[in-house]
């Protein structure tokens, strides 16, 4: 439920055109040579494609089970995971971010959503303390910490997170390249007791599973195209259970605000990690786009 103070946090993300696995050139008439060779070629396509496959889902699934438990928290309600749809995010700034014009940062579009944060609600102490729902969207962790005059790359230190995980999350989470990651985790996890790593390796998880599902492929399907919002939310809904969609937001901008910008998903704390069960979903409000919907595409 990110409140429209915040769509402009991020000035940032990319994504990329699909990639050509393979294509075969013409065999010479005739020739022995091509012909043998063709078998060959067949079985690099393969191998190629289960390289890409594999490159794209950087967890096995006892990996995100285990990722998603490090989120589990009992001291605030839940979580919303804000996945954008990054064609239509950079189709809808007026002056587009170095993600958006950068071809090299567009690659993780080609896989579906990309990050833009995870975002839990007030916690404990803060609600005590008589801070409203409204003051925590707005300031988050900044609160306790004001946040530094500058761009995102003030907003705190660099996130310290491994090889491993820092080079999937650069696919991922396009928004990197402006800072992004600083700012969400300085904004939105620093003060829950909740490191940068398992709050990206979590992150990373969950979009992957999004992006794995009939969600995922609706929109790989559909990009490029118009859609009905209500054809949207009933891919959710096959990829999560009937009913889920309550647990959907859909942001939309650009002219007439047709263009799909976002998807924000509404995960409770303490159940996170049996998502995508259906206990894991936690309501939101609806979003403001219209009865039918552009997914751009790069």
């Amino acid at each position: 439920m990110r409140q429209s103070s915040e769509k402009d946090e991020r000035g940032l993300k990319r994504g990329g055109a699909p990639c050509q696995l393979w294509s075969p050139i013409a065999r010479r008439q005739g020739g022995r040579g091509a012909r043998r060779r063709q078998p060959w070629r067949a079985l690099a396509a393969v191998l190629l494609a289960l390289t890409m496959v594999a490159g794209a889902q950087a967890h096995e699934p006892q990996e995100q089970r285990e990722a998603l438990e490090d989120l589990e928290r009992e001291h605030f309600d839940h979580y919303v995971l804000a996945l954008t749809w990054h064609p239509g995010f950079c189709a809808s700034r007026r002056q587009p971010p170095r993600e958006c014009r950068d071809p090299s940062l567009m690659v993780g579009a080609d896989d579906g959503f990309v990050i833009h944060g995870l975002w839990p609600s007030r916690p404990v102490r803060l609600i005590s303390q008589g801070v409203s729902v409204s003051e925590w969207r707005r300031q988050g962790c900044f609160l306790e910490r004001p946040r530094p005059a500058g761009d995102f790359c003030q907003a705190g230190p660099a996130i310290d997170i491994g090889s491993s995980l820092e080079q999937e999350l650069d696919d991922a989470m396009p928004g990197r390249a402006s800072c992004l990651d600083r700012y969400e985790y300085a904004k939105h996890g620093a003060c829950l007791s909740i490191s940068d790593d398992d709050f990206f390796d979590g992150a990373l998880a969950l979009t992957e599973i999004v992006n794995a599902g009939a969600l995922g492929d609706f929109m790989r399907d559909n990009r490029g195209s118009t859609v009905r919002r209500n054809a949207l939310i009933a891919a959710f809904e096959e990829a999560f259970g009937r009913g889920t969609g309550s647990s959907l937001s859909l942001q939309c901008g650009g002219s007439g605000n047709r263009l799909l910008t976002e998807v924000r998903i509404g995960l409770e704390a303490e159940h996170i990690d049996d998502f995508p069960a259906r206990k894991s979903f936690a309501p939101v409000d609806h979003g403001r786009c219209p009865g039918r919907i552009e997914l751009r595409r790069f």
